[in-house]
Formats: C-alpha cells, sequence, structure tokens
C-alpha cells in the first residue's frame, strides 16, 4: 500500500521467513555455519536455539538453500507429535513406504524398520539424509528419546541419519535434564542466536530497505530508529511488525519521514496496548513505592534519634530528679536529728526558748537552709543558761 510512496518496489518488513532479506549479521552468519559444518561433519544432532522472532527459521531457510549436494532433507514445522505419529511423518518427508505386518497398521517398530532400510540404501548410494525439526521445544522426552535411538545407526566413519533440532531457550533447558544426558552428548554443534544490536537494528532496516528498491534517504531519522530498538528489544520479527506500521502511518499523513512521535503511535497499534499500559503503570508504582520505603526509612531514623535523645534527656532529668530527692532526703534526716538534740535543754530552760528552737528547726527543714539551721541550734545548745544566784542578784 505504501511502497510506491517511499519509492519501493515491494513491503519491505513482511513477517514470512523471505531468504532474500536475511540480514546476515555476524550472529546470523555464525548460525548458518554451525548447521553445515554439522551436516558436512557426518555428526548426530545440531542444536539451533533463540528467542522467539530471533530469525531461526529465517536461518534455516537460508540453509535449505546451501545444503550440501547429494542430500535428502525432510523438514518436520509441527513437532507437537507422539514418536509414532512423527515416524509417520519422517517417513512421508523421505518418500518411504510402510507395510504392516498381514495386512495390518503399520506399527513403531515397522516405521523404524522401514526408515533403517532407507538409510542404509541410501548411504550406499553416497547420499546423506538430513531431518530438519523446528519448534523442537514441543517435542516431549519420550519423541526425543526415540529420535536419539534413530541415530544409532551409523558406519564406523559416520551417522547415517543426521538431525537439527531449531527451537526456544526452552530446548536447551530439556536437553540438561538429567534423563536426557545421552542425546545431549550427541550434540556435536550448539548455538544460540541473540537479539540485534541497536547498530545491527539501523543496519537491519536499511537493509530491508535496500532489498525492497529503496535508492534514496532512509524514511526513518536516528530518533526514530533509536526508539524502535528499545521498544523491539532487538527482535527482528517485532522489528518488521513495528516498521511496517510505522511506515503505514507516515503514509496516512502524508510524510515522507517517520519520526518518534509516529513509531510511539505505531507501537500502541501493533502491540498489545494493554500491557505496555500495564507496563508504564507498574514502572511508577515502582517508583512511588520505592520514594515511599527511602522516605519511611528517613522517617524511621528521624524518629530513632529524637527518641534516642529525648531518651538521653529524660535519662538526664530523671538522675537530677532522683538526685535532689536523695539530697532532700539527706538534709532531712540531717537537721530534724540535731533539732530534736537541741529541744532537750531549751526545754529545761523553757517553754519559750524550746518553743522558739522547734519553730527554727522547722523553719530550716522546710527552707533546705540546713547548715544554717544546725549552726544556730548549736549554737543555741551550747550556750550555757546563767546561774541562779545571778539572776536573784540582779532581781534585787
Amino acid at each position: 500500500m505504501y511502497a510506491a510512496h517511499f519509492g519501493l518496489k515491494r513491503e519491505p518488513f513482511s513477517i514470512a521467513p523471505d531468504p532474500r532479506y536475511l540480514f546476515m549479521s555476524e550472529r546470523h552468519r555464525e548460525a548458518l555455519a554451525h548447521l553445515l559444518y554439522g551436516v558436512r561433519g557426518g555428526g548426530g544432532f545440531v542444536l539451533l536455539t533463540g528467542e522467539i522472532g530471533a530469525g531461526k527459521t529465517t536461518v534455516c531457510r537460508c540453509f535449505l538453500e546451501q545444503v550440501p549436494p547429494r542430500s535428502k532433507v525432510a523438514y518436520i514445522f509441527n513437532p507437537k507429535l507422539t514418536a509414532l505419529e512423527l515416524l509417520q511423518s519422517v517417513c512421508a518427508e523421505f518418500r518411504i513406504d510402510v507395510h504392516g505386518r498381514g495386512g495390518a497398521a503399520p506399527t513403531l517398530k515397522d516405521h523404524v524398520d522401514a526408515l533403517n532400510e532407507h538409510l542404509l540404501r541410501t548411504h550406499a548410494e553416497g547420499e546423506n539424509c538430513v531431518l530438519i525439526i523446528d519448534e523442537a521445544q514441543n517435542l516431549s522426552p519420550d519423541v526425543l528419546e526415540q529420535l536419539r535411538l534413530l541415530t544409532n545407526l551409523e558406519t564406523n566413519e559416520r551417522k547415517l541419519l543426521q538431525i537439527i533440532l531449531i527451537g526456544q531457550p526452552e530446548l536447551r533447558d530439556m536437553l540438561a535434564r538429567p534423563d536426557l544426558e545421552q542425546l545431549a552428548q550427541r550434540v556435536v554443534a550448539r548455538y544460540h542466536l541473540d537479539p540485534l544490536s541497536e547498530d545491527e537494528t539501523s543496519h537491519y532496516i536499511k537493509h530491508r530497505l535496500s532489498v525492497a528498491g529503496l535508492s534514496g534517504l532512509i524514511p526513518f531519522d536516528r530518533e526514530a530508529r533509536h526508539r524502535i530498538h528499545e521498544l523491539t528489544r532487538g527482535v527482528p520479527r517485532r522489528i518488521n511488525l513495528l516498521c511496517d506500521r510505522a511506515l503505514l502511518g507516515a503514509y496516512a499523513n502524508g510524510r515522507q519521514r517517520v519520526d518518534r512521535a509516529t513509531v510511539d503511535q505505531a507501537a500502541i497499534e501493533v502491540f498489545d496496548g494493554r500491557r505496555r499500559n500495564a507496563t508504564v503503570q507498574w514502572t511508577r508504582r515502582r517508583a512511588w513505592l520505592t520514594g515511599g520505603a527511602v522516605a519511611a526509612v528517613a522517617l524511621g531514623a528521624g524518629g530513632a534519634a529524637a527518641w534516642w535523645l529525648g531518651a538521653r534527656h529524660s535519662a538526664a532529668a530523671s538522675a537530677a530528679v532522683a538526685t535532689a530527692a536523695a539530697a532532700s532526703a539527706a538534709v532531712a534526716r540531717g537537721a530534724v536529728a540535731p533539732a530534736a538534740s537541741a529541744a532537750t535543754p531549751a526545754a529545761a530552760s523553757g517553754p519559750a526558748t524550746a518553743g522558739s528552737s522547734a519553730a527554727g528547726a522547722t523553719t530550716a527543714a522546710s527552707s533546705g537552709t540546713a547548715p544554717a539551721a544546725t549552726t544556730g541550734t548549736a549554737a543555741a545548745a551550747a550556750r550555757p543558761a546563767p546561774p541562779r544566784h545571778a539572776a536573784s542578784r540582779a532581781s534585787r
């Protein structure tokens, strides 16, 4: 629809695994080299894994165009089968006729025997048999074990059947299981296809536009290409989906260039907008929770510091109160005892003197002037009473 608008001969970002659009990055070249090495080396299993949409099937299609001569290839792209169903598919791909005994339906053993006979005959004719299984992460352990048994047929130099397993990263986890150790030891070559880097993403976009017939300026500006890599994480299939919708949006608006805003709008339309919004909301919520946690920690630290300082002041105040109370009790004990001892001589000398001494002792004790009160009382007690005859003479 938009091809002529941008000077293209065909739409450049189809998600079909067209080998013409294969972008041979360094990692894609290595993946293809591993497949070719596994077939030419006469080994048992070759393993190619990668994320969804990383380009595994496209690499496989390119491999089929470069398969060595005198090779017969069976391609299984729907491996969610039982062991018998898988053998039926393999024999059908190799065009092997299988007959049951006594007119009965062919059994698992009948298919295995027919396949082994075919492998021996093709080897005698100087031909190779290659079995490619795509989406191999869907194979059950029983089926994988049956595939391993098929590679038992061999000569002194090579296996008669070479098997290429292509799948998602879960396939590597399956082969790491202890019960599949025998199969894992027969893998002669394995490669994991990683997503594209940001520079490779830009080259990938330019490459597909060039194959589609673009000869002028690339319609995606630098900021748009950077945003495409952020949103697609370098996965080629996601790049194709996003670029196709972005070009369509620019065409609908009558523009010759795709900017960042057009890419963002295309991402909302192509990818799951609800999931994208949920991701944004969760990012914001996580930032809010992180900030709240930091604030809570700060408030907690401040409260602890305030409590510690308050505890120190409270402890000091309590110590001061306790000291004052002890001092008051000591003063009270020291003041009352001398006053009581002073009251006895005063009582002997007369009621007025005793009353004055008691009143002075009580005042001193209540006012806290213990030293002064004690001194005055002691002086009064130490002063001798005047002789009786001297008082008589004075009265005369």
